[in-house]
């Protein structure tokens, strides 16, 4: 499996709309408790591995795998043995002029 670079990832997340694409790195076994983000995220899972729990629901991921999340959907991530790294697109809500 070969894996876009980053560079074409933040290109292709831009075009779809969203605002901003950034790396993130979730610590070995590392339990993100229940939260929320005020944006919508497109994310793809680099390198290690993660689970992502909505509701009743758990999804594992691994490199080469991607993920969306609405805004505001809450969640809680879970890292693997090794962590995880993966790189995400927000798109933030529209601002009211």
């Amino acid at each position: 499996m070969t894996l876009p670079t980053f560079d074409q990832f933040r290109e292709a997340v831009l075009a779809e709309g969203f605002d901003e694409v950034l790396g993130r790195e979730g610590a070995p076994g590392k339990l993100v408790d229940s939260h929320r983000h005020p944006w919508g995220v497109k994310a793809l899972v680099v390198r290690g591995e993660m689970v992502l729990t909505v509701g009743e629901s758990a999804s594992h991921y691994k490199a080469g795998d991607q993920f969306a999340l609405s805004r505001d959907t809450l969640h809680t991530e879970q890292y693997g043995s090794e962590g995880a790294t993966f790189w995400v697109g927000r798109k933030n809500p529209p601002t009211a002029d």
